[in-house]
C-alpha cells in the first residue's frame, strides 16, 4: 500500500464484493438446508437397501461441502466488509491533506514528500527565502532532519503548513498499510486445496481461518460494536442494525456474536450451532489430554443438539478457553416466564461428563418446572462461563484450589453480565428469574449477589450444597432475606465443611467424621473459640444455619460417604428427580414463582 494506491482505492467496491460473498454465502446454507431437512428425509421415509444408503451418503458430502462454502464465503464477507470500513478513514485523511495541499499549490509527490514556494522575507535582503521539499513522519519512522525534529524554525511560513499536510499523508499511508497488512494476511489463509473433499482437516483449517479473520478484524469490531457497553446497551445497538447488517455480523463473526450478552438467544443458538463444530476440528487436530477432555465434551453437546430435546435446546455460549465454557438453555430464555441459571461448581469443566451430568440438571429442573406449572413457561440454564476449581495435584496447590475464592472471584462479574444479558433480551422484559448455585457454584453465585446492584434481575437465589457464599447472612444477596434459599443434605460433606477457625483448633476430624454415619450435625459439634456457635463454613456463615437467616428446604438425606464409599453421592442428587424428589420439586416450585408452595426444613 502506497500512496497512490491509497487515492486510488474505492472502499465501497470491496464493500459489494462483501456483499456478493454473503449473498453465495446464503444461497450455499439454503441448498445445504433443503438437502438436510427436505431430500435427505423424504430418501430416508421412501427407499431402503444400499443403493439408497449410498445416495444419502453422497448427499450428506454435498451438505458438508455447501456448509463449508457457506462458512468460508460468510468469513471473505466479514473480513471485506472490516477492511472496507476501516481502510476509509485513512482514504479520507489522505484526501483531505491531498485538497489542503492543491488548495495552497504545493506539489505531493509519490513517495508523500511535499514541495513547497518560496514564501517570507529575509530581513537582511528582503528577498522572499526559497522554498523547498520536506518528508513527513508517520509515527514510527523518522523523516530525517526537521523544524519539529532539531528545534529549528524556518522563516518560511509554507514550510511549516507542507510539514503538516507531509505527516498527515505520512500518518495515513502508514495506517492504510497496516490494515491493508492485516486482512490480506488473514484473506490470504482462506484457500482451498484443489478438488473440495470437506474432512476433518478442511475444518481444522475453518478454525484456523475464523481465527485468522477475527483477529485482522479487531479494530474494525471494537469500533462497531459496543462491547466496552451494558448488555442491554448491545441490545439496543443490535437491533437498530438492518436485517442484512446482522446477517453480516452472524457470519462474519460467529464466534463473537454467539457469546455476547445482550444478543437474542437464537441469534447466539444460530451462531454457536457453526461455532461448536469449528471448535470440534480445532481440538480434533491437537493430541494433548486437555484438548481431548474438551472435545468429549463438545461432541457430546452436539449430539444432543443433532437429536433435539425436550424442552428444545439453546446454545448460548462455548469456547475452548481455561477448562473449556459451555452455556446451555433448555427453552428460549427471550420468551419464558421463568429463567433459572445454574452455576456448576466442584470439578464442573467442559468434558464427557458434561452433557449427561451437568447439563441434565438443568433439563430436569425445566422438566420438573414444567409439572409443577404446567400453564406456565420456563428456561433453565446452565452456565458454564467460567473456570471452577479442579482436583489435579496442580490446581489442588494453587491459588485455584477449591480452598480459595479466585476462581469464584473471577466467575462473579461474568455471571452478572451474562443475567444483565437476560434481562435485556426478553421479549416481555421482566421474567421471574432464580440464580442458582450449586456446590462451590453457591460462591459464585454469592460473590456476584453481593456486587453492588446484585445479580441483575434476581428474583430468587437457590443455594445447594453450599460451602458458604462468602456472606454473613442472606441480606447481604440483594434479593431480601426472604427470597434466599437454601437446600442441604445432611449427609452432604460439602455442606459441613469447618471453618479455617475450626481447621485451626483441631475440630475438622471431629466434623467429617460426623457425616460418616450420623444423621445430622448438632452447632455444638464444630464449636471453636472463633465460632462458638459452629455455624461458620469455610466461605463464611453456613447458608442453612439460623444465624444466616435462609429459607432451608427439605431434600432427601441421602447416603453417607460410607454407604455410597466416598463418591458423595449426597452432594450430587439436589436436581434429580429420580434420586431427590423432594429437592427437585422445591427447586422447581421457587424456579417458577411458587415458593409458598415449598417443604421448608429447620434450619440448623
Amino acid at each position: 500500500m502506497d500512496l497512490k494506491k491509497l487515492q486510488a482505492i474505492n472502499p465501497s467496491e470491496y464493500a459489494d464484493a462483501a456483499d456478493g460473498y454473503r449473498a453465495i454465502s446464503d444461497m450455499a446454507d439454503a441448498a445445504k438446508g433443503r438437502i438436510d431437512k427436505q431430500i435427505t428425509k423424504a430418501m430416508q421415509q421412501a427407499n431402503e437397501g444400499e443403493a439408497a444408503n449410498a445416495a444419502r451418503q453422497q448427499l450428506t458430502k454435498l451438505s458438508q461441502n455447501f456448509h463449508y462454502t457457506q462458512t468460508e464465503c460468510g468469513l471473505i464477507s466479514g473480513a471485506l466488509t472490516g477492511f472496507s470500513s476501516e481502510i476509509a478513514a485513512p482514504r479520507r485523511r489522505l484526501l483531505e491533506a491531498l485538497d489542503d495541499a492543491k488548495a495552497l499549490s504545493y506539489t505531493v509527490h509519490a513517495n508523500g514528500g511535499v514541495t513547497y514556494p518560496a514564501g517570507g522575507e529575509n530581513e537582511q535582503t528582503g528577498e522572499k527565502i526559497v522554498g523547498g521539499t520536506v518528508t513527513g513522519f508517520n509515527g514510527i519512522y523518522s523523516r530525517g532532519p526537521g523544524p519539529d525534529m532539531t528545534g529549528l524554525r524556518s522563516p518560511n511560513p509554507n514550510r511549516a503548513k507542507a510539514q503538516d499536510i507531509a505527516d498527515r499523508v505520512a500518518h495515513a499511508v502508514q495506517e492504510a498499510r497496516e490494515i491493508d497488512d492485516r486482512y490480506s494476511t488473514a484473506l490470504g489463509k482462506l484457500k482451498a486445496a484443489p478438488g473440495l473433499a470437506v474432512d476433518t482437516k478442511m475444518w481444522a483449517d475453518v478454525a484456523s481461518d475464523v481465527d485468522a479473520v477475527s483477529s485482522a478484524a479487531t479494530p474494525y469490531l471494537l469500533d462497531n460494536i459496543p462491547m466496552d457497553k451494558s448488555p442491554a446497551d448491545i441490545t439496543k445497538w443490535w437491533n437498530s442494525l438492518s436485517d442484512e447488517q446482522r446477517d453480516e455480523y452472524k457470519r462474519g463473526f460467529p464466534e463473537l456474536i454467539g457469546n455476547l450478552d445482550g444478543i437474542q438467544a437464537v441469534v447466539r443458538d444460530e451462531a454457536n450451532r457453526e461455532n461448536i463444530q469449528t471448535l470440534i476440528a480445532k481440538l480434533e487436530g491437537q493430541h494433548d489430554d486437555d484438548s481431548q477432555t474438551k472435545l468429549d465434551g463438545l461432541k457430546g453437546i452436539q449430539e444432543k443438539l443433532l437429536a433435539g430435546s425436550d424442552p428444545p435446546m439453546y446454545l448460548l455460549g462455548i469456547g475452548d478457553q481455561g477448562n473449556g465454557r459451555a452455556i446451555v438453555a433448555y427453552g428460549n430464555p427471550d420468551t419464558a416466564q421463568n429463567v433459572s441459571a445454574y452455576v456448576p461448581g466442584l470439578t464442573a469443566r467442559l468434558d464427557g461428563d458434561f452433557p449427561g451430568g451437568t447439563m441434565k440438571r438443568a433439563q430436569d429442573t425445566a422438566l420438573t418446572a414444567r409439572e409443577v406449572s404446567p400453564h406456565s413457561s420456563t428456561s433453565s440454564i446452565v452456565w458454564l462461563g467460567y473456570d471452577a476449581p479442579q482436583l489435579s495435584a496442580r490446581d489442588f496447590l494453587s491459588s485455584r484450589s477449591v480452598m480459595f475464592r479466585d476462581d469464584a472471584e473471577a466467575g462473579a462479574p461474568d455471571y452478572n453480565q451474562f443475567m444483565a444479558g437476560i434481562s435485556a433480551t426478553h421479549e416481555n422484559g421482566d421474567p421471574h428469574i432464580t440464580a442458582i448455585g450449586h456446590s462451590y457454584g453457591s460462591l459464585t453465585v454469592g460473590l456476584a449477589a453481593q456486587e453492588k446492584g446484585g445479580i441483575p434481575g434476581a428474583d430468587d437465589i437457590i443455594l445447594v450444597g453450599s460451602p458458604g457464599t462468602g456472606a454473613n447472612s442472606a441480606d447481604q444477596l440483594n434479593v431480601g432475606k426472604g427470597h434466599v434459599f437454601v437446600g442441604a443434605a445432611d449427609h452432604d460433606i460439602v455442606t459441613g465443611l469447618p471453618s479455617r477457625g475450626q481447621v485451626g483448633s483441631g475440630v475438622a476430624g471431629g466434623i467429617l467424621g460426623s457425616f460418616a454415619g450420623a444423621p445430622e450435625i448438632g452447632a455444638a459439634a464444630g464449636a471453636s473459640a472463633g465460632d462458638p456457635d459452629g455455624d461458620d463454613l469455610w466461605f463464611g456463615k453456613d447458608p442453612s444455619s439460623k444465624a444466616f437467616g435462609a429459607t432451608r428446604f427439605a431434600v432427601s438425606d441421602g447416603p453417607t460417604i460410607l454407604e455410597d464409599h466416598g463418591k458423595m453421592k449426597a452432594h450430587s442428587n439436589y436436581f434429580n428427580p429420580a434420586k431427590d424428589q423432594m429437592s427437585a420439586d422445591n427447586i422447581a416450585r421457587i424456579v417458577v414463582g411458587k415458593s409458598d408452595e415449598i417443604v421448608q426444613e429447620q434450619p440448623r
